[in-house]
């Protein structure tokens, strides 16, 4: 895929590199205060929040440790579908841990939902979510975010990590997709 293929992609840009780089610099501030002398677990959930945990944790300063799951509710899909299944689940034990889940975006609230109960049930000392975009407007179970970078409007984003059909994360920026690949099946 060429650079304008994936510049076609992109209706808008909603958020651009230099932003999201300044807000995650801020969001590594406040979390390394708040977990100051205590050994922090982050759970990245993959895919799409590989490139904002890895900038995050290079602006943290207490100990870190990093484990992933994978987790799957939308498919090819634009909608999430509501279903949840764990396609890779965690390495480390996260009984009696810190533990701050980092999302990429969070948008009806119903994926991220179903993972806070399941870590939950794990017993870590603590359990707080960090998500980089979320779209308040689509939410249909209210799941506690204690770190927030960006309140989005209901746009489809792609880019830094998000995908269409596992295209698009290579975008250093969030842009709006270009409805016409959705309908038309990119």
């Amino acid at each position: 895929m060429s650079a304008t293929e994936l510049e076609r992609a992109v209706t808008e840009v909603l958020i651009e590199e230099e932003e999201l780089q300044r807000r995650i610099g801020e969001l590594g501030a406040e979390i390394s205060s708040d977990y100051e002398g205590r050994d922090l677990l982050l759970v990245g959930v993959l895919k799409g929040a590989v490139f904002f945990l890895a900038d995050l944790m290079r602006h943290l300063t207490v100990p870190c440790e990093i484990d992933f799951m994978a987790i799957s509710s939308y498919g090819a899909s634009t909608d999430s579908s509501g279903v949840v299944r764990i396609l890779k689940d965690l390495d480390i034990n996260i009984e009696g841990r810190d533990v701050l889940v980092v999302e990429d975006i969070i948008d009806s609230g119903l994926t991220l939902s179903y993972l806070v109960r399941n870590l939950e049930a794990r017993e870590p000392a603590s359990l707080e979510v960090c998500a980089l975009l979320t779209k308040p407007e689509r939410r249909e179970i209210d799941v506690p975010v204690r770190y927030t970078g960006f309140e989005i409007p209901n746009r489809f984003v792609i880019g830094y990590g998000l995908d269409f059909a596992e295209r698009y994360r290579n975008l250093p920026y969030v842009g709006v997709l270009d409805e016409s690949l959705v309908l038309g099946g990119a």
